[in-house]
C-alpha cells in the first residue's frame, strides 16, 4: 500500500521556524511530533543544537541555533549532513545560520498576541518552493485550517 499522499511530501523538507523567544517554536515541534505519533519527550535542542526523533520511520531533526553568535558555527557543527537526506527538518532561529543553512520549502513565523483571555499565538504558513506548497495545499485540504 502506498503512503499517503502527505506522507510523500514530507521527506527532505526544511522548515524555518521564526518567532521572538517564548512565541512557541518548541511547543510547535512538540505538537507536530505528537500529531505524527510520537509519544516520548520533545525537549529543545537549545544546548544540543539538534534533536533527533524517529516516528513511523521517517526522521524528524529539529534545530536550535538560538546560541550562535556567527553562522559559521553552523559550518564548525557539521549539520549539513542532516540536511542532504530524507529527513524532516524544523529549525529554530535560521537566521543565526544564513547563508550556510539550505532554503526553506516552507516557513512558520508565530507571534504572541495579547488578548483578554490570556495571550495566545498567530502563525503564519508560508510555501517558499514547490515541495512546500505541495505539502501546505495537502495541509489546508485535510483540515479546518483556512488562509488568513
Amino acid at each position: 500500500m502506498a503512503a499517503p499522499m502527505s506522507e510523500q511530501r514530507l521527506p527532505g523538507m526544511v522548515i524555518w521556524l521564526d518567532g521572538d523567544l517564548g512565541a512557541g517554536k518548541t511547543t510547535l515541534v512538540r505538537g507536530l511530533l505528537r500529531a505524527a505519533g510520537l509519544s516520548g519527550p520533545v525537549k529543545s535542542p537549545t544546548y544540543t543544537l539538534v534533536e533527533v526523533h524517529v516516528v513511523s520511520g521517517l526522521h524528524f531533526y529539529h534545530f536550535d541555533f538560538y546560541r550562535f553568535n556567527y553562522a559559521e558555527e553552523y559550518l564548525d557543527a557539521g549539520l549539513d549532513e542532516y540536511f542532504s537526506g530524507n529527513g524532516i527538518c524544523l529549525v529554530e532561529w535560521p537566521d543565526k545560520a544564513a547563508p550556510y543553512l539550505p532554503a526553506a520549502d516552507m516557513r512558520i513565523e508565530l507571534r504572541v498576541e495579547p488578548g483578554e483571555a490570556g495571550d495566545g499565538r498567530i502563525a503564519r504558513i508560508t510555501a517558499a518552493s514547490a515541495r512546500g506548497r505541495a505539502c501546505l495545499a495537502g495541509v489546508m485540504s485535510s483540515s479546518l485550517l483556512r488562509p488568513a
